[in-house]
This record gives structure tokens, sequence and C-alpha cells, in this order.
């Protein structure tokens, strides 16, 4: 029977070939490099957050082992995928279903891995590993929680105008400024902290206002890059002191008014009164000017009437 003969040739060079196929994958696989922020990632509870990592220049690991990890925890994994199929066995159970890889972007070297519904616990460090091209690195995450302040008007035994800024529920501990309508930072008393048995704090900080203006308290976060504001304005009328010398000048102006006013109608009074007085003088002058006429044309109607008789009688004698 005849056998087939290996030539020493075709030996070599399939050794040959294996070896070059290595080498140009270490090759490559030392080339690339993976690369994700040195800044930390900043995320607020109950947000999603993505941990961006990819290779450069791009490498198809779509049919790799993708490991994330979390050093301390245990179990450490967090994500742990190979060949597109997440496998649950090892995950941290804290991190089930709520962990994802861009499916898509894998034949790119985008290895950037998603976090659901971020939770305080989350913050800490991470670990991207890539057995294939022997490369991993890791990316820091920090996760805060803010909310609103709240601005409320106080007012002490000293009457003066107080305002108190007060926010509820932050983490990492912030900071509270109070600031004028231009921006400047304005001297107030001390910063009061009250740390909850979650963890989460409550600051509060107090403002004693000699105007009226507009006024605003800034929290802010340095850490997770966080700041929320509120703006208060304090009209004229929170200043009691004030308010009450308003007041008088009011009352003064008030009275002063109506003193004029009541002086104008009493001279209108008066002129009036006067031409009532004068009126009825006219009417009873002329009253006794008919009187009188009336007497004059009586007498002499009389006259008249006596001249008739004397005449008669003399006629009368005559005849």
């Amino acid at each position: 029977m005849l056998q087939p003969k290996i030539q020493p040739s075709d030996g070599l060079s399939f050794r040959t070939c294996s070896v070059f196929i290595f080498m140009v994958l270490q090759s490559v696989g030392e080339q690339a490099e993976l690369i994700c922020p040195h800044q930390p990632i900043v995320a607020l509870a109950g947000d999603g957050v993505i941990l961006p990592c990819h290779l450069e220049p791009p490498i198809d690991v779509s049919s790799k082992t993708v490991v994330w990890i979390r050093p301390g925890l245990e179990p450490k994994y967090i994500h742990f995928q190979n060949d597109r199929h997440l496998i649950f066995e090892d995950q941290n159970p804290s991190y089930r279903y709520r962990t994802a890889l861009f499916e898509d972007e894998l034949e790119n070297g985008n290895v950037s891995m998603k976090i659901f519904t971020v939770k305080l616990s989350d913050a800490g460090k991470y670990e991207c590993h890539l057995p294939s091209v022997m490369r991993d690195e890791s990316i820091q995450l920090s996760v805060g929680v803010v909310s609103t302040p709240v601005i409320e008007f106080v007012s002490n035994q000293s009457r003066e105008v107080v305002l108190q800024c007060e926010a509820k529920g932050w983490y990492p501990e912030p900071e509270v400024f109070w600031l004028d309508a231009e921006g400047n930072l304005l001297s107030a008393g001390p910063t009061e902290t009250v740390r909850g048995p979650d963890d989460l704090y409550t600051i509060s900080r107090r403002l004693t206002v000699k105007k009226s203006d507009s006024f605003t308290c800034r929290v802010q976060q340095k850490n997770i890059n966080q700041t929320r504001e509120t703006h208060f304005y304090v009209p004229g009328h929170f200043f009691p002191g004030r308010s009450h010398l308003c007041w008088i000048w009011i009352t003064i102006i008030m009275g002063f008014l109506l003193f004029i006013i009541n002086r104008r109608k009493k001279k209108q009074m008066c002129h009036s009164g006067h031409r009532v007085i004068v009126t009825d003088q006219n009417e009873e002058l002329g009253d006794q000017e008919t009187t009188v006429k009336e007497v004059e044309r009586a007498d002499q109607q009389r006259e008249l009437q006596d001249e008739d008789i004397m005449t008669e009688q003399t006629w009368n004698e005559n005849h």
C-alpha cells in the first residue's frame, strides 16, 4: 500500500504560516490600546450612565471575551460576556439586568458598558479586561444626589429680616452660599449640616437682609460638578422700621391734604353765605320801595278825591 508522503517543505510551510498568523495577531494586540477616560464619570442616582472605553486602533471583539469587574466587590464580575453571550453565573447580583454593552459597536472596538438606574452604592472603581488582546484599563464612577434649595422668610426677636436657605437630600456633602443681585458673595451665618440614616445630607444657612433686593441661594458639590440655585426677592414692606416711617409720612401728607380741602370748602361756604345775605338785603329794600310807592299813590288818590268834593260843594253854593 502506498503511503502519502509529506514533503518537508509542506510541514515547514504550515508551521511558518501558523507562526506568522500568531505573530500578526500578537502584533495587532500589542499595537491596540484600550482607552478609558482618566477623569471620574459622574452620574446622578436614578439615572443611567455609560463607562466609555474603546480600542485604538479599532479591533473586532464581537466574538471575544469582554469582562467588567469591580475590585473589592464579591463577586467582582459586573459584566461577563463571551461571543455576544452574557454569563450570569459569575455576575454580582446587585448588577443583575442592570448592565449592557453596545453590541453593534463591538466590531469597532467599542467596549463601553452602560449601567441602568444608578445607585449610590455603584460609586467606585471599575476595570475593563480584554483577554484576547491582553489589555485592561480602570475607570472611576462618582454618584451624587441633588435637590433644589428652598428659601424661607424668618423673623427673629430683633425684628430683622432673615432668610433661610435649606437643601435636603444631597450627596456628597455640598456647600451653600448667598449672593446679591450682582452675583457677589454675601456674609451669612454658619452652615448647619445634618446627615440622615440614608447617608444623605441636609444643609441650611441664614442671611440677615438690610435692604430690599433680589438674593440667590446657591448649593454646589464640586466632586460631582453639580449646582442648584433659588432666587428670592425681598420687598420693602418686609422691613418693619421703614414701613412704619413710610406710614407716618403718608399720614402727614394725607392730613395736610385734608386740611387744604376743608379750608377750601369753608371759603366756598363763606362766599355763598355772603351772596345769600346780599340777596336778602336787596329783596328787603325792594319791598320797602314798593310800600312807599303804594302810600304815595294812595295819598294822591285821597287828594284827588278831596278836590272833587270841594269842587262839588262850591258849585252847589253858587247855584
